[in-house]
């Protein structure tokens, strides 16, 4: 199969689907990979690494979308890629629609076989390839957050884990799974009092083992109103796969806080899950609402591109081999889960709802 890699054009996107190596070994296996000259340069991948295993450089976006069957990409196409889109193309990569009607009704009117790497599913019911993403993003939003805390930056002049005859930072986290976990985890090793938020026991049960300072509560809407009332950073990590983030975060509670309070929404890519969210880009992070500065990058990631695309690549390449060795990969039940619109007309069920 002839196997395209294009050039990331969301803002500030440092991100490539596929790194030299995992290109070889597709190459290896006989298929036929292009790349867009300069997609690699952000993650300190050159042109010359990928022709050094066999890759063929596209010279432009027109030309790589035009020589390739299947698009492997990392961010939903936007204006610049749907020109160039086609029916028989099979589009593989992050797509959150759910969040994107616009972009869901135009990939139904070229018609293509799209697959989310947010849908893609395995036997124990787990989503193998957003769980790197996530642990990247939750790791980052403790980073950003404790960032956006100091004086110079907006917020309150506070250091997250204290010290002696001074308060620690208190950190709410909504969401234990990948994303919320990994911010929590961090927070708690920087010394912060950590409220971490979960439906589900086992994970409320594996919080509480990080740390003293960790607390793990169910997560009733009373509940949730009083601890973001007094937090400095809340992290919001809910996640319904493949559907719409719900707004566990009211304005009336964002209206509570203290001005200076950072809200980090990782949900974002599926709306959000802070009534008062709306996207941001790297260029242009963060807005206030209320004195609240609010952080809703949708490509959290992306700020790390190097460690960020051996990860999605190491997560992704067995998929991507699936695709494009197997005519009959639709019976792969993971890969089915992960179909999202195909000849004009939207497959998974959470799109449909």
């Amino acid at each position: 199969m002839r196997i395209g890699v294009p050039s990331e054009t969301k803002t500030l996107e440092g991100r490539v689907a596929l790194i030299p190596a995992a290109c070889g070994d597709l190459v290896r296996h006989g298929h036929e990979v292009h790349v867009q000259s300069g997609a690699g340069v952000k993650s300190g991948f050159r042109d010359e690494d990928y022709v050094k295993v066999g890759v063929k450089i596209a010279a432009d976006a027109k030309a790589l979308y035009d020589s390739s069957e299947m698009i492997v990409k990392v961010k939903e196409p936007i204006a610049g890629d749907l020109e160039h889109l086609r029916k028989d193309h099979l589009l593989f990569c992050y797509l959150h629609l759910a969040a994107e009607p616009k972009l869901t009704q135009r990939l139904l009117e070229i018609g293509l076989t799209g697959l989310a790497f947010e849908s893609v599913t395995d036997a124990a019911g787990n989503l193998p390839l957003l769980a790197p993403m996530s642990i990247i993003a939750g790791r980052i939003a403790t980073q950003v957050g404790t960032h956006l805390l100091h004086q110079p930056a907006g917020g309150k002049g506070k250091l997250l884990g204290g010290l002696p005859s001074t308060e620690r930072g208190k950190v709410v986290v909504l969401g234990a799974g990948a994303a919320g976990g990994n911010a929590a985890i961090l927070a708690a090793a920087g010394g912060a009092n950590v409220v971490v938020f979960d439906m589900r026991q086992d994970r409320l049960a594996h919080m509480m083992e990080v740390s003293h300072n960790v607390t793990a509560l169910y997560p009733y809407q009373e509940t949730v109103a009083r601890e973001v009332r007094d937090a400095d950073l809340v992290i919001g990590a809910v996640l319904v796969p493949s559907a719409k983030a719900p707004q566990v975060i009211t304005a009336e509670m964002v209206k509570s806080m203290e001005p200076g309070t950072v809200l980090v929404d990782i949900a974002i890519d599926q709306g959000g899950c802070f009534e008062t969210s709306r996207p941001t880009t790297w260029a242009e992070p963060t807005y206030l609402v209320d004195g609240v500065t609010h952080f809703c990058v949708t490509n959290m990631p992306g700020a790390v591109p190097q460690t960020s695309s051996q990860a999605i690549c190491a997560a992704i390449l067995p998929y991507v081999s699936r695709l494009a060795s197997d005519p009959d990969w639709q019976a792969f039940a993971p890969l089915k889960a992960g179909i999202n619109v195909a000849g004009g007309e939207i497959v998974h069920p959470a799109l449909k709802a």
